[in-house]
């Protein structure tokens, strides 16, 4: 797992800094002195995270407002406060953070939690390993109220809409109630997460449009929507599809 830390106090950062690194297995990704150090280096696609550890009390962005500012871009992050006051607790309850630590906390809170994490982190792998294994050749989509079976043949692209995922075939449009990124460990070899949003069927392209900043726009026969490709995927697009 990856975090960040978002503290206005050194002391505090370094302290928490010092228990991730020495009692846990979660990767510090960033460690920011303000919160519009933070959303900068989340701007940046590439810098995921799972968790953000932040302080409340913090000049013109405090640490609720930043809370919610990242939970907009990912409804699965989890918020830890670590704060010295007691009154944001409810607020902390609304936007259903994972925890509320108070300073001074104790050695063994601090484990406590980050132990926790460790464990969420194993059994996540050994679901996704045993998604992967699965490979399926068929998907069980949503139809209005009713499930179909598709083959995997059968579909264009998938895209992110908030929690759910759509499922694009030629002629029709289907939903899966689950985020993208679970959606393209159940996929064979032949669809490509090219995008935070999009998974393309790779046997589907029937063009490929230079962009904006080197990147692309991928077309399909058949259906007018063109997918970009963002420029963290472009390498692996191109290595996929043999682009000298």
């Amino acid at each position: 797992m990856k975090c960040i830390i978002v503290d206005d106090e050194m002391p505090s950062r370094e302290e928490l800094k010092y228990f991730i690194e020495t009692f846990s297995q979660i990767e510090i990704k960033g460690s920011f002195a303000s919160p519009a150090e933070a959303i900068k280096f989340m701007k940046k696609e590439s810098n995921k995270i799972d968790i953000a550890f932040l302080d409340v009390s913090m000049p013109r962005i405090n640490g609720m407002e930043l809370a919610k500012i990242l939970i907009e871009d990912d409804k699965n992050l989890k918020i830890v406060f670590i704060t010295a006051y007691k009154e944001y607790a409810v607020d902390a309850f609304e936007i259903k953070a994972y925890d509320y630590l108070l300073k001074p906390f104790s050695k063994k809170r601090i484990i406590d939690l980050l132990d926790s994490f460790d464990k969420n982190d194993i059994e996540n792998t050994s679901n996704e390993k045993n998604i992967e294994d699965e490979n399926i050749s068929k998907l069980t989509v949503w139809d209005s109220e009713k499930m179909i079976v598709l083959n995997n043949d059968d579909i264009y692209y998938f895209e992110a809409s908030e929690r759910i995922t759509l499922v694009i075939t030629k002629d029709s449009k289907y939903t899966i109630n689950e985020s993208i990124s679970m959606t393209a460990k159940k996929l064979n070899k032949s669809f490509f997460k090219c995008h935070r949003s999009f998974i393309v069927n790779l046997e589907k392209i029937t063009e490929i449009i230079p962009w904006f900043n080197s990147t692309y726009m991928l077309g399909f026969k058949g259906i007018e929507q063109q997918i970009p490709v963002s420029r963290n995927n472009i390498s692996k697009f191109r290595e996929l599809m043999h682009i000298k």
